[in-house]
């Protein structure tokens, strides 16, 4: 006997009740916003409304271009090389064994020359290159709570390789610290001493939020292998402004840090002596050291960078306002 008509279909709508329950379910709300149909201006991209709009920008932004390549142009600079020139001749094919040598005397004097007149404050940089603080593993290997509190300097998690020292923490640890720069610089005009100022060189939020003023180096640089400079231990982190600054890790490879001040003019043709002692390596990883001397202007230091970049702004417009051929 077939089935009855209500039978047979019985089975099959109840899933199709279903599928329509969870489709209806499974629906999100409507509303404008989800639906993309609130209330927008979409204007038509005319050259007739274009050209003068670019042309209007590119107007604004020539003078703004133009004076801040006039402020850059005003900042004096003297940049002296000295990773290969500071290397005794015999010693050129060989650099990193002259630098791992403790033996060998690293002092190096060089006089430069003042290009023009510099006013005070005259700020002293040292520049590296192929040095990528950028590195995750790098920029990872440190800890900022053992930075900040007493209670926290056994706390050395993030700091490998360079967390203890025969079980003892180091303070401080990773090795962002440990590869703290080490080249000094001294200055002198004819018998005059130009005193180099070091204090207040890092910003006033890194002394006081990030650097504790009660954490003081522990165990610092007592490894087999030593990375770069050491710290005094009578001082606290806080007011240890040279690491303070190196710890501020740098975005791209090549970088300048903030060495320390002269506080007094230099004129133009003076020459100033400088006494280097060229203990960082670089060698070992074919970088490059720089000795910079600056000025600053309205915008900081020397950099025709946003000058050029207003300017081009107004080449963009050159390809819209072409005719088409």
């Amino acid at each position: 006997m077939a089935p009855a008509k209500g039978e047979a279909a019985g089975p099959s709508s109840s899933k199709d009740g279903s599928a329509a329950t969870m489709k209806k379910r499974n629906r999100p709300q409507y509303h404008p916003f989800t639906q993309q149909q609130l209330p927008a201006c979409k204007p038509i991209l005319a050259p007739q409304t274009v050209i003068p709009v670019l042309l209007f920008v590119g107007i604004i932004f020539v003078p703004m271009g133009l004076g801040c390549i006039a402020a850059s142009n005003r900042v004096v600079e003297v940049v002296y090389q000295y990773e290969t020139s500071c290397v005794p001749a015999y010693m050129l094919d060989n650099k990193v064994a002259y630098i791992q040598n403790p033996s060998i005397d690293k002092t190096c004097t060089r006089i430069l020359k003042v290009p023009k007149d510099m006013k005070q404050p005259i700020y002293i940089y040292y520049q590296l290159d192929k040095f990528y603080q950028n590195h995750r593993r790098y920029v990872k290997s440190r800890n900022d709570k053992q930075l900040r509190s007493p209670e926290e300097v056994n706390n050395t998690q993030y700091c490998k390789p360079e967390a203890t020292h025969h079980g003892n923490p180091v303070v401080p640890c990773g090795l962002v610290a440990w590869s703290l720069f080490n080249d000094t610089y001294s200055f002198t005009r004819g018998n005059e001493a130009l005193m180099v100022h070091k204090r207040g060189i890092s910003w006033r939020s890194e002394r006081e939020d990030i650097f504790g003023n009660r954490v003081f180096p522990r165990n610092f640089q007592n490894g087999a292998l030593i990375g770069g400079g050491t710290l005094d231990p009578r001082i606290p982190l806080s007011r240890q402004e040279d690491l303070i600054v190196w710890m501020r890790t740098a975005a791209l490879p090549t970088f300048r840090k903030l060495y320390g001040r002269i506080e007094v003019d230099l004129h133009a043709d003076e020459m100033i002596t400088v006494t280097l002692q060229n203990n960082y390596n670089t060698y070992s990883f074919g970088g490059k050291k720089a000795l910079v001397l600056s000025t600053a202007g309205v915008l900081g230091g020397k950099n025709g960078f946003l000058g050029r970049g207003k300017e081009e702004h107004l080449a963009l417009q050159y390809p819209l306002s072409r005719p088409a051929r």
